[in-house]
């Protein structure tokens, strides 16, 4: 059994949270409009997830970590979502986020998009996710649905989602367009949310469409260093680096300040219906990009298998 460690987030009010953001994304942005809405039905193009919304008991999980894969990779960690939903104390949840593939289940490394609907006692799970990984045949990117080839949840190594009931509900709309600042849109997000609230962690996850413009994307290759990553420059000469064009359907996983339990604070995969996909680092066309997102602060912060030794290479 892993080891689960729990932690309560600072949960602002949605209105509060949306004067705060509008105000940090000014400061990056040509434009920025942060409202309260109605979550639009996440059934429908362009996401078709397998639930309506991300409201209703939404929560953090951290598993695993970056020391499983660098500097050298621990092929035994091997996790599943359905039992995530458990550990986390919401079976049947409706999960979001970014993580690394089972190399057990596909044979290699590669970047996971999960979007899961977990198994509860009425009903299987569905899943959604994708998995973006090098192609062999042009070294271009690979995008495919997960249950297009495979029928389990697993995924390896390291993983960081949002989890809620997956229920409609009142959330966050987030607007961006044309990036004056050098943040990355999550990082903005981010860094504003740890500005205002200090001390007091607060989390966040959802979804945002990169709606016009290109993105800096990276796919891992499919086979793990047998040499030891130990600087980000090691990690960066291993990673394969793309530009991906919108629209890309993107979810991240934020939490403004760790509270101490080695977390990765903030980590963005996303996904296309053109082909492309993976690990999101930052739009590359400033003037004419656009960002749409719709967000939902944590309640709870879930700390699974926390790595006993650490660093913090290959954490962007």
């Amino acid at each position: 059994m892993a080891k689960v460690e729990r932690f309560a987030f600072h949960v602002p009010s949605l209105e509060e949270l949306a004067g705060v953001l509008q105000k940090g994304l000014k400061e990056n942005f040509a434009d920025a409009q942060v409202s309260v809405v109605d979550c639009p039905d996440l059934t429908q193009e362009p996401f078709k997830f397998p639930a309506k919304g991300i409201c209703g008991k939404p929560r953090i999980a951290d598993v695993g970590g970056v020391p499983y894969l660098i500097p050298l990779v621990q092929k035994e960690k091997v996790y599943d979502l359905n039992t995530v939903a458990k550990d986390i104390e919401l079976p049947g949840a409706f999960i979001l986020g970014a993580g690394a593939v089972s190399s057990k289940i596909l044979g290699v490394n590669a970047e996971l998009i999960p979007i899961v609907q977990t198994k509860s006692e009425k009903k299987p799970a569905v899943n959604g996710s994708y998995v973006a990984q090098i192609n062999p045949a042009d070294k271009g990117c690979l995008l495919e649905k997960y249950s297009s080839k495979y029928t389990d949840c697993e995924f390896g190594l390291l993983a960081n989602l949002y989890a809620s009931e997956g229920k409609p509900g009142k959330v966050i709309e987030v607007k961006a367009n044309g990036r004056t600042g050098e943040l990355n849109f999550v990082s903005c997000l981010r860094q504003t949310l740890e500005k205002h609230y200090g001390e007091k962690p607060v989390g966040m996850g959802g979804t945002f469409i990169i709606q016009k413009g290109k993105a800096k994307i990276h796919i891992m290759p499919p086979e793990f260093s047998t040499c030891p990553l130990n600087t980000d420059e090691d990690v960066n000469n291993w990673l394969k680096f793309f530009e991906m064009k919108a629209p890309l359907i993107c979810q991240p996983v934020i939490v403004s300040k760790d509270p101490g339990f080695d977390l990765r604070v903030e980590h963005t995969h996303c996904f296309s219906h053109h082909g492309e996909g993976g690990h999101y680092h930052q739009d590359t066309s400033p003037d004419s990009v656009q960002y749409l997102g719709y967000f939902q602060p944590a309640e709870l912060l879930f700390r699974i298998d926390r790595p006993q030794e650490t660093h913090l290479v290959g954490r962007d």
